[in-house]
């Protein structure tokens, strides 16, 4: 289908994945190899290891049992002879954690898989204090994160992660590189309980 507002993006390419992904792809590494094609686009199997601190081998490796599962793919437009170039088969990954309640191993990978993403966040963010003396006052201030206190059943829960989902998106469809001072971010949405001592 034609975007209707030509200079917005498109949909994003998302996939539900299943018991079968989910356990390919609790693995450091393939998580890795999925964003940076995500985020970086294409690329060979070498440019990827040098890019993640690895080895050839081993990202030809990991490609390949992605492609088995359909997170990655082979972009046959761009290889030439041996040379083999892969892309991300989606641009979102979304889940319930309850869609692996039947299946202990695909309930160990989701949250193997959540905890990534805390490590990853955690990483980011050690990563922006270290450097944030480097950016302009007003990236300094827009960067950052904040927290809220509600008291709220999982319904309601579930209609606000849902509009920030909304939010989120539409900024997303209308952003644009090429405007001034735009540089790429990564925006994380979570909503745990309080542990109960603080309740």
């Amino acid at each position: 289908m034609e975007n209707e507002n030509p200079g917005t993006r498109p949909e994003p390419r998302a996939v539900r994945i299943d018991h079968r992904q989910v356990r390919v792809l609790a693995h450091p590494l393939r998580m890795r190899l999925v964003g940076a094609l995500r985020v970086k686009g294409p690329a060979t199997a070498t440019a990827l290891a040098e890019l993640l601190g690895t080895n050839t081998g081993a990202t030809s490796y990991h490609l390949r049992q992605l492609a088995e599962v359909g997170l990655v793919v082979e972009d046959t437009d761009r290889g030439t002879g041996r040379q083999r170039w892969w892309r991300a088969a989606h641009d979102v990954t979304n889940w319930e954690p309850t869609d692996f309640d039947d299946d202990p191993d695909a309930r160990a990978a989701i949250e193997w898989i959540q905890g990534d993403q805390v490590r990853l966040l955690v990483e980011h963010a050690e990563r922006w204090f270290a450097i944030q003396h480097e950016w302009s006052p007003a990236w300094r201030d827009a960067l950052g994160m904040g927290d809220i206190f509600m008291t709220i059943p999982p319904a309601r829960l579930e209609e606000l992660k849902a509009e920030l989902w909304q939010v989120l998106e539409r900024y997303r469809a209308e952003s644009d590189p090429a405007e001034p001072d735009a540089a790429p971010v990564q925006v994380f949405l979570a909503a745990y309980p309080l542990i109960q001592e603080m309740r």
